[in-house]
């Protein structure tokens, strides 16, 4: 069995929910305090020693690539300004991880993304990302997910238990219990009323899959909008493969939604040694001055 060490990061979406911010930058660009949401996914992928980079574009996101390529007259500005450990972190982030890009063309849905991937990944096991869901520092979720595949040598998806009420807004699995965390999908269901949900597991912005997803993609017939979705894929890889889920509880933010956004950027400024002993005195004097709770 082939180990996964490739990524693909869907990121050619719009982000109409953040508009305006995101009507002249990607929204993979915008910054959780000092550092933009799609480094945050490289640095999840890399610390899951995955490097082999796919970031999937569209137009308008040619910052995307300038962010993790080098900026020689930036770095010789630092230099001699004498801000040296300026320089090394602006070098990391090109070094990080082998990163490439290929232009999505139209927006025709998840699904379609992923499979523009297919001749970079070939006929190997490999990760999904979306640049809307942010992990903090402290998950393990996609480290998980890989050793769980390398164990069962099957797709595994990242599941997330909502209320009922919520589930329309994601794909939707039905699940049989295999182990603590770890669930066998049975069926998958995009954007399902609530009352005709299979359960209240919803699918997360992580994956590991087989390349037979790619097969599976090419049969997929596309929906509303013309677009293509992930989970008719994955239903159809259910028929000839297992497919497991990762129960996961806590860490993800989606940062598309600007409550998320907003929850997420306080989290991880309260977790920075530089920032989060002043930052969460602020907050604390903040909810007593607006007695707010």
């Amino acid at each position: 069995m082939k180990r996964i060490n490739k990524v693909v990061i869907p990121a050619a979406g719009l982000g109409t929910r953040f508009l305006p911010a995101t009507k002249a930058q990607p929204k993979e660009m915008l910054p959780l305090v000092d550092k933009p949401a799609i480094q945050h996914v490289v640095e999840e992928a890399v610390a899951a020693g995955l490097r082999d980079i796919l970031i999937i574009t569209g137009r308008g996101k040619r910052s995307l690539e300038d962010h993790f390529d080098r900026s020689f007259e930036l770095e010789h500005y630092l230099a001699e300004a004498g801000r040296f450990d300026m320089v090394k972190e602006m070098r990391a982030i090109a070094e990080m991880a082998d990163i490439h890009y290929v232009r999505q063309g139209e927006p025709r849905g998840l699904g379609h993304a992923v499979a523009v991937a297919r001749q970079h990944v070939g006929d190997e096991p490999f990760a999904v990302m979306l640049g809307d869901d942010i992990m903090t520092g402290r998950s393990t979720v996609l480290s998980d997910m890989v050793a769980l595949h390398e164990r069962y040598g099957r797709s595994v998806v990242a599941l997330k238990e909502f209320a009922r009420s919520e589930i329309s807004s994601y794909g939707c699995a039905l699940p049989e219990a295999v182990e603590d965390n770890l669930v066998r999908i049975l069926d998958v269901v995009e954007k399902p009323k609530p009352e005709d949900a299979p359960s209240n597991l919803a699918v997360m912005g992580r994956y590991v899959f087989t390349p037979e997803i790619f097969d599976c993609l090419e049969q997929v017939h596309p929906g509303a909008n013309g677009e293509i979705q992930l989970t008719d894929a994955m239903a159809i890889l259910l028929k000839h493969q297992t497919i497991y889920g990762y129960v996961f509880e806590d860490g993800r933010y989606d940062i598309g939604d600007k409550l998320d956004y907003l929850r997420a950027t306080v989290e991880l400024a309260i977790d920075r040694e530089d920032l989060g002993p002043k930052f969460r005195l602020f907050l604390a004097d903040l909810v007593q001055r607006k007695k707010l709770i």
